[in-house]
């Protein structure tokens, strides 16, 4: 990709440097542009789910299927038809628990699997993260590298899942090298057992111990080495205060996500996810104002966007 690839400073993505880092072309049909499994949405908030999924599609994802409690399964397949949406076990009150057999299969196909819009319950979020990974450590294969030679998805994770990955750290082996986390800064904090001091810094020491791609306010960090004669830091130069709204965070990680199933590296869906987010946040800025405008009218904003970004 183009760019600065020292130490000096953070490679700045602008327009100009997304159009000499392309996205993969469109492919002839919905399945040359990758699946993507959204697992999340318990009772209280499927809407979490919703919009993740909506805008990986948006961002031109050809399938997506939504994993999500079984008491709101339907309804979020009527809301978003073109989704094929399959209930999972829940508790009394709604939280979606740690079984897999529902999904199995979804999971073997899937290009891109996002962990967390709408989970509700901390532990059972690290629970369900467990066997995700004891799945993937069932299956077999070496860990680290290119995760498509390795036969498993990328793994993008957000909110709640984000949590579990302290607790977790020493059953990750199976997604190294292939994860991507959308921290917000108190979960940054969560993951570093510590307040953020230098987010630059903060966010590539994530990027290392967890050998993950990391976009967090405006900043992408990869691990040295994990895309050879790629940068090892990003900064988008865009964005609105206006992103501060409920479900912003679900959007951007369903960009990155749809984006990652079309082929691209973790980096680049990062980097032009993050920054599509942003852009889209000062388009709506434009039109409708500083505050106010709905996570789910970013989504709208992003094929446009990539058209534009992309001649």
């Amino acid at each position: 990709m183009p760019g600065r690839t020292d130490s000096s400073g953070p490679t700045l993505v602008t327009p100009s440097l997304l159009r000499e880092w392309p996205l993969p072309p469109p492919g002839r049909d919905k399945y040359s542009r990758g699946s993507v499994l959204v697992v999340g949405g318990a009772r209280a908030t499927p809407g979490a789910a919703l919009l993740a999924g909506a805008t990986a599609l948006r961002a031109g994802a050809g399938k997506l299927t939504l994993a999500v409690a079984e008491s709101v399964a339907v309804q979020l397949g009527v809301a978003l038809p073109e989704c094929g949406s399959i209930g999972l076990p829940e508790t009394a009150d709604g939280s979606v628990k740690p079984e897999l057999d529902r999904i199995s299969s979804y999971l073997d196909k899937a290009d891109t699997v996002l962990v967390g819009p709408g989970l509700d319950d901390p532990d059972l979020a690290a629970q369900l993260l467990a066997v995700l990974l004891e799945r993937e450590a069932g299956r077999g294969g070496p860990s680290g590298g290119d995760p498509d030679a390795r036969g498993g998805p990328a793994v993008v994770l957000d909110a709640y899942a984000l949590g579990a990955l302290v607790s977790l750290e020493d059953q990750l082996d199976p997604w190294r090298g292939r994860m991507i986390l959308t921290p917000n800064r108190t979960e940054a904090e969560v993951l570093l057992g510590r307040e953020v001091d230098d987010l630059e810094a903060d966010l590539a020491e994530i990027s290392d111990r967890f050998d993950a791609v990391v976009s967090c306010q405006g900043l992408v960090t990869q691990p040295p080495g994990l895309e050879l004669g790629e940068p090892e830091l990003w900064k988008i130069t865009t964005g609105h205060g206006g992103l501060g709204t409920s479900g912003s965070g679900d959007v951007l990680a369903g960009a990155i996500a749809g984006l990652r199933a079309r082929g691209t590296s973790s980096a680049q869906a990062a980097c032009w996810g993050t920054h599509l987010h942003a852009s889209a946040a000062d388009r709506l800025a434009s039109r409708l104002g500083p505050l106010g405008f709905l996570a789910r009218e970013l989504a709208d904003e992003l094929p446009a966007l990539m058209l534009e970004f992309s001649v």
